[in-house]
């Protein structure tokens, strides 16, 4: 019997109503001691396109991952929400003209319906939802901690600033010197901004990250932004009484500084420029302050500069060095200012050629010599230089060290690249920052038991462009008593960033409807820190270390038990799809698509055929791919598993219409054994295959190698097709692992074996290792190097026994005809190797 057709709507129906009817997911306020698992993933911005088929990806592994772990025996924590505040669904509220509270409820609830359409096995009494003013309070509590601590001040300084979008942007914000959101060119303005310390927390940090499960290429991610940097601060006397400190890596290389570089915004710019240089230093500290950080240092190949007239005072030789101005160097980084050693480093090397400076060598290679026309950047000897001539590069750096700190001419020193965090926003969806300004008393906390301060209803919402948000124009919201003095306040008007709310969401899942604390500490303690979690590597940087950063807030302040909030972090690839385009260049989707009998992509109109590519998913190339009618044509269960079957999880790979079709003929024939079979043997079956799979299973569920995982289950059940009578051993054993992938027809199948509990509550099954053993192994057989046969035999056999069966072979006996066997070497299990000559 062959089955074309599931009835997979009336079974995703049935089975998602019974499990909600028996809060099957529902986790303990308490995990028992030893068996928690909280298992997270990046909650989902609800954007106006909802789901598109890369967005469940990561949702599908923790899934099968949280299914698994509570038939082990583990109480899991698997809960969802909302990051809904934000740039995106107030741009698309301006476009419509709809209300953004309005936008982003009807964005969550279609989110929502598609979310759980494919079975996920949330907690859904936890959900949350950054725009709810229950929530936000919390976010504007922490703020507060953060206020008092010192780590939240106001400063007026150049900022990103997006034209377009009409706001400030932090440095992680900017991508290539555009806005990471909208793509529009980034401008450089001085505004009046709220800003986080967490250079307070750089070395923290950067230490912490030692200890954590992480994929190694976001620990280098995070390591590269914080831009740990050990060294030492110089300073140099000037002509004109000021001190100069500079910092350096390579204090070995002192002796070789020809130049002095000042950032545009240095303090001493003005105080070193000569009468003669005033006018062409103003007009270019004036053009390189319209820059952003980015077009002055990693966008800028021509690196500028202007004299300053002024000279600074080696402090070793006490010689004159030329003072420079040049964008490349920035104010907020360091000291602001640098000691040029042209001979060793690129950009000065560049600078000083451009600009005629010397370029004298203080370090050569320990062998051979340098190459003259390019900078020596490496470790070698110290030359030319009379306190540290002859030292290797380690010792030269430790003695200038000492010597600096022995005589008053600086200190050992750290470094970071690491920037405080811009949080201001000056726009009108965002949590409104808990902050009073008042003539008397300056900034004034809003008092806890006044939290939240909700965001009011208005009509006009656009932004302004002009520095202040839509809110500060909302007088009888702006104007109010100060705490302190009783006088009168003004509101803070600018809101915090998207990121806010999602810096301690997963804290809040533990505790999600406690109305006096964020969450309370019992609990906290019982569910921290997280065990998995799951997102896309696009957070490597921004979401990640900020939230790091306000959890090591909350740990010093004793809210928290943990140093650190996620113990493991997987990445999901990006599904990529195939785009097509006709012989014009026309994009056509998927809906206009047909394939040709070699299975090649032609117009289904006309049959002309399409050229298709791999791209990323864009609506403007037509190769969008919505769950929503996948789910209708396939059913869950096979969109759950052809996202898992695509290829490694955390490889980019592209989804194929063509290759779902194979998943979904694999659902039917486990539909197919179970059904068809009447009565299924009552005997052992494929015992060491089933124990085997159970294994394979397991392992690679754990180690997210789901591709593998449904590749045994594949081998499993062809295996069982093969078999007369199928044994219910193999196939309970066979629904049991597969559950977890495609959870609803597993469990009507496990119905129809006679079973009244749910698959969900029964126990994974267990392997015995004794039957993990292959009785039969296939050797290949190689002479003198060359492989030349292969064959099947005992597991267990005697080296001597495999190594006579491999010279019997008719093509081994034809490869050594008429040689003499030297030596028989035999790898057990794999391998036979015959030396002859």
């Amino acid at each position: 019997m062959k089955v074309e057709h599931i009835p997979f709507a009336e079974i995703e129906a049935k089975w998602q109503a019974r499990w909600a009817k028996e809060g099957l997911f529902k986790a303990p306020a308490i995990p028992r001691p030893g068996k928690k698992f909280y298992c997270l993933d990046m909650f989902p911005y609800p954007s106006a396109d909802g789901l598109h088929v890369g967005h469940p990806e990561g949702y599908t592994a923790t899934d099968i991952l949280c299914r698994a772990k509570r038939r082990q025996g583990f109480d899991v924590l698997h809960p969802m929400g909302w990051d809904a505040f934000g740039l995106p669904a107030e741009n698309f509220a301006l476009k419509t003209g709809a209300h953004p509270r309005s936008v982003t409820e009807k964005n969550i609830a279609n989110f929502k319906r598609q979310i759980q359409a494919l079975g996920f096995s949330y907690d859904w009494d936890r959900e949350i939802n950054t725009t709810d003013p229950d929530y936000y309070r919390w976010t504007q509590w922490i703020f507060l901690q953060m206020f008092k601590k010192g780590l939240a001040y106001e400063a007026t300084a150049p900022i990103n600033w997006c034209p377009s979008c009409k706001t400030g942007l932090a440095n992680e914000e900017v991508f290539n010197g555009a806005c990471e959101r909208c793509g529009s060119k980034v401008e450089r303005r001085s505004l009046r901004q709220w800003v986080l310390k967490i250079t307070a927390y750089a070395d923290r940090l950067e230490k912490d990250l030692a200890g954590l499960d992480w994929p190694a290429s976001t620990l280098a991610m995070q390591r590269h932004w914080i831009g740990r940097s050990e060294g030492a601060e110089l300073r140099f006397g000037t002509e004109a009484g000021e001190e100069l400190a500079v910092f350096t890596t390579r204090p070995d290389t002192v002796y070789g500084v020809t130049y002095m570089v000042l950032a545009p915004e240095h303090p001493l710019v003005a105080r070193l420029t000569t009468p003669a240089q005033k006018a062409g230093v103003e007009r270019y500290v004036a053009q390189s302050l319209a820059k952003s950080d980015l077009e002055r240092t990693e966008l800028q190949k021509e690196k500028t500069g202007v004299f300053t007239g002024g000279y600074a005072l080696h402090p070793l030789t006490k010689k004159k060095i030329p003072v420079w101005v040049a964008d490349y160097v920035l104010g907020g980084y360091g000291t602001g200012a640098i000691m040029a050693v042209p001979a060793h480093d690129e950009r000065d090397w560049a600078f000083a050629k451009r600009y005629g400076l010397p370029v004298p060598a203080v370090v050569s290679p320990a062998q051979g010599q340098a190459d003259p026309d390019a900078p020596f950047t490496e470790e070698g000897v110290a030359v030319n230089s009379p306190l540290i001539d002859g030292l290797p590069t380690p010792k030269a750096k430790e003695k200038i060290i000492r010597y600096a700190e022995e005589n008053g001419l600086g200190r050992r020193a750290v470094q970071y690249k690491l920037r405080d965090w811009i949080f201001s926003r000056q726009r009108y969806w965002g949590e409104p920052i808990p902050i009073l300004h008042c003539d008397k008393c300056g900034q004034v906390a809003v008092p806890e038991s006044d939290l939240p301060v909700l965001l009011p209803d208005v009509a006009d919402y656009k932004p302004t462009g002009t520095g202040e948000s839509p809110l500060a124009a909302i007088a009888n919201w702006v104007n109010t008593k100060c705490p302190q003095c009783g006088g009168p306040a003004k509101r803070e008007t600018n809101t915090m960033p998207q990121w806010a709310g999602s810096c301690w969401y997963y804290l809040r899942y533990i505790d999600s409807k406690n109305p006096r604390q964020a969450f309370s500490p019992q609990y906290e303690k019982a569910w921290m820190p997280v065990d998995c979690y799951v997102g896309g590597a696009e957070h490597a940087v921004l979401h990640l270390l900020y939230a790091r950063f306000w959890h090591k807030l909350l740990y010093d302040l004793g809210y928290v038990s943990t140093p650190e909030p996620f113990a493991k972090l997987r990445h999901q690839g990006m599904i990529l799809s195939f785009s097509h385009r006709d012989a014009k260049g026309v994009y056509h989707g998927y809906d206009e698509t047909d394939y040709d009998a070699q299975g090649e992509p032609v117009l289904a109109a006309t049959g002309e055929k399409l050229v298709s590519q791999i791209e990323k998913m864009s609506k403007s190339k037509k190769n969008v791919v919505n769950p929503d009618a996948v789910l209708k044509k396939y059913g869950a269960d096979a969109f759950r598993l052809y996202e898992m079957f695509m290829g490694p999880f955390e490889q980019s790979k592209p989804w194929d219409m063509r290759s779902i079709e194979g998943v979904s003929r694999f659902l039917r024939k486990v539909w197919t054994l179970v059904t068809g079979t009447e009565k299924p043997a009552a005997g052992e079956g494929l015992s060491a295959l089933r124990h085997r799979t159970v294994k394979k299973v397991g392992d690679d569920i754990e180690s997210f190698g789901f591709n593998t995982a449904i590749s045994a289950l594949m081998i499993y059940a062809n295996e069982i097709q093969t078999q007369a009578q199928p044994a219910l051993a193999d196939l309970e054993a066979l629904l049991s692992l597969l559950y977890p992938f495609a959870p609803h027809v597993s469990e009507e199948l496990w119905e129809r074996l006679g079973h009244k509990s749910c698959l969900a509550q029964e126990p994974w099954p267990r392997y015995d290792e004794a039957q993990l053993k292959e009785s039969r192994v296939e050797y290949a057989v190689q002479v003198n190097g060359k492989v030349r046969a292969t064959f099947d035999f005992g597991a267990d056999a005697a080296q001597e026994q495999v190594a006579q069966a491999a010279l019997a072979l008719e093509k081994v006996q034809a490869a050594t005809a008429g040689k003499a066997v030297v030596k028989t070497i035999v790898v057990p299990n794999r391998l036979v190797n015959i030396v002859v000559k």
